[in-house]
């Protein structure tokens, strides 16, 4: 007798996100990826009921093969994250189902690994009441709890004996990092521990490394996976735990759709999975600081916190190296010790002005102003357009050609003419081998690490005496209310990087010394930010007293983006609507947003979904796009 499943083909469009019928193999079941004939292709889909009734006069195809098997747990997470975002099913479908290239060949070793420190002989009282916890849940059949401390108290070290207690209980472990410069860090603590059992899984790989790396996951050869936001997705057979390591970063969203949090992911796997899920970070988030269990390590473990000097730039002439910051580097180089300086900017200067008739040398598809890197190129940190810097404003033809404000690549400069003995490493977007410029940090003496706020993000490295940010104030100005959030976890987190080994001292360089976020970043004070911060939440109806949906329409056309969101404005009855508004123009596209704050982000989200999947057909004929964006990191 014949056997029918829903199958979903692995296709974009909205109008087809449903699923067909089609006859299976006897041992097919839920999660099997299979390859069926859908219209006149090939194409790959994934099993997510079996047993179902083919439609009434429907001859229904037999699949062509099944190429894998999914863990069932991950089509419900994909089933779920394609509701919650208001994506569709082949979508979600695709990010646990990905497509890879068939083998040709010996399997490779994969990921850059940084030696790791040794095991410690004992954990500190609050590093074992915190495991204790831990593994209370995952005997209990799981749970979420929020891992906080400052830096160096020891997080890493619960991470590694909670994955030591899942494989104990024949189960998995995932562990993610939010940066891919961050994976060879981790990857070393891990695989000093667990040797081969470790898998890496990131965006950095190749298609046939990422294949050779799920293989041995999901076959059980690998039951520790370390890796950046997709490796939520890793195919554990039997999950136990999962971390996720510095919670409130926001590489952790996805920018395309489905524009997932691996955050919201993690814990829904976890309850999926009856595994406990573990987030931790020096300084979390208000949302997680709100709702999740907390489980306290406390302060540094064998060392103080380093005291945080506040350097007023009304009253210094130097910028961006004033002379408090040069004496502090002038120590470091007497001492032949080490320094970071984060500045959050990339290039030379992040604008050109001309004096003349006032013009700044803007993208023209985009709506920003250029920086000016090196000093010939200017570039669009958006569409990645290039243009000659030249030696005239070509407005109005004058010399008379401003660099205003300074980054990553002026600051080097900056350093190499005032001292000369340090040795400059430079660490963002614009660096082609970032674990090449990690080690080099980790290896000299008298060196400064300069950089984005990459160098913030869970380094840890002997000897760094002074941390210093180099401009405070770039964050604080943004138009986003988690602005002020941001500027205090970077100054927290980098303040973290130094004196873990010796004595430490961090200076943050600002135009505006009483900012809340500096004033308690200065304090180290965590628990004082939130409180504060939680209370302004409250009174204007900000995460986590209520959800954001985001939609976001781009075309060619300004009114028209804007006439679509206003007719589905309409269709989003029984919640408060924002907009819709103009955005900045983005790679030649005009876009315009709604914002909706609501309880129910899902209904919001699924509502939204299914009118633009009504009006695909209209809008494709507009040139219009839209996305749906749920729990957005910015606005």
């Amino acid at each position: 007798m014949s056997r029918y499943a829903s199958v979903y083909p692995l296709v974009t469009a909205r109008a087809v996100a449903r699923p067909f019928t089609y006859e299976i193999p006897d041992d097919t079941g839920k999660g099997a990826v299979v390859e069926v004939l859908f219209g006149n292709a090939r194409r790959r889909g994934v099993v997510t009921e079996v047993g179902v009734e083919p439609p009434e006069g429907i001859d229904a195809a037999a699949v062509e093969r099944v190429a894998e098997t999914l863990p069932p747990a991950l089509v419900d997470l994909a089933l779920w994250i394609a509701d919650y975002y208001g994506s569709t099913p082949a979508r979600a479908l695709s990010l646990v189902a990905p497509s890879h290239p068939k083998r040709r060949g010996e399997r490779r070793d994969v990921g850059t690994a940084i030696p790791g420190e040794p095991a410690p002989e004992t954990l500190s009282p609050t590093q074992e009441a915190a495991l204790a916890r831990i593994v209370e849940l995952l005997d209990g059949g799981g749970g979420n709890v929020l891992l906080s401390g400052a830096t160096g108290s020891g997080k890493t070290e619960v991470y590694i004996r909670a994955c030591e207690a899942a494989l104990a209980r024949g189960r998995g472990a995932i562990v993610l990092v939010p940066e891919i410069a961050l994976t060879p860090q981790a990857l070393g603590r891990f695989r000093q521990r667990f040797g081969d059992r470790v898998a890496v899984l990131h965006s950095a790989l190749t298609e046939a490394e990422r294949r050779d790396e799920r293989e041995r996951i999901a076959n059980g050869e690998a039951s520790v996976v370390v890796g950046a936001r997709s490796a939520v997705f890793a195919p554990v057979p039997s999950l136990g735990v999962i971390c996720v390591d510095e919670e409130h970063d926001a590489s952790y969203k996805q920018e395309s759709d489905p524009r997932y949090d691996a955050r919201t992911v993690a814990a829904k796997r976890a309850s999926l999975e009856g595994a406990v899920a573990v987030f931790g970070s020096a300084t979390p988030r208000p949302e997680t600081w709100q709702s999740l269990e907390r489980v306290e390590l406390g302060t540094r473990i064998g060392a103080p916190m380093p005291s945080v000097h506040v350097v007023d730039l009304r009253r210094e002439a130097g910028y961006p190296l004033s002379a408090p910051l040069l004496a502090a580097l002038g120590a470091v180089v007497e001492r032949d010790g080490k320094a970071i300086l984060l500045l959050n900017r990339r290039g030379v200067a992040p604008a050109v002005h001309c004096r003349a008739c006032g013009t700044t040398r803007r993208c023209p598809n985009c709506d920003v102003a250029l920086t000016l890197h090196g000093d010939e190129a200017l570039h669009c940190h958006h569409c990645g357009r290039v243009e000659s810097m030249g030696d005239v404003c070509p407005a109005c033809g004058s010399a008379e050609l401003a660099r205003i404000g300074a980054g990553t690549q002026k600051l080097e400069r900056e350093l190499a003419k005032h001292l000369p003995e340090l040795e400059v490493i430079r660490l963002d977007a614009d660096v082609d081998d970032v674990a090449a410029s990690l080690e080099r940090f980790a290896a000299v003496r008298r060196a400064v690490l300069v950089g984005t706020q990459m160098v913030a993000k869970g380094h840890h490295f002997e000897g760094v005496e002074l941390a210093a940010v180099v401009d405070a104030d770039t964050g604080l100005s943004l138009p986003d209310f988690r602005a002020e959030e941001r500027t205090f976890q970077l100054l927290t987190q980098l303040a973290g990087r130094s004196g873990r080994d010796a004595p430490g001292r961090v200076l943050v360089q600002t135009f505006q010394p009483d900012a809340r976020a500096i004033v308690h970043a200065a304090r180290h004070d965590v628990a004082g930010f939130l409180a504060e911060e939680l209370d302004r939440r409250s009174a204007l109806g900000y995460p986590p007293f209520a959800h954001l949906v985001r939609i976001v329409v781009s075309g060619p056309d300004q009114a028209d983006a804007v006439r679509a969101l206003e007719e589905l404005k309409a269709g989003l009855v029984g919640h408060e609507l924002l907009g819709p508004a103009p955005l900045l123009r983005l790679r030649g596209r005009h876009r315009a947003q709604l914002v909706g704050k609501t309880q129910h982000p899902r209904a919001l989200a699924s509502r939204a979904a299914a009118l633009l999947a009504a009006a695909a057909p209209a809008m494709r004929r507009a040139g219009l796009s839209a996305v749906v964006d749920v729990d957005p990191q910015s606005l």
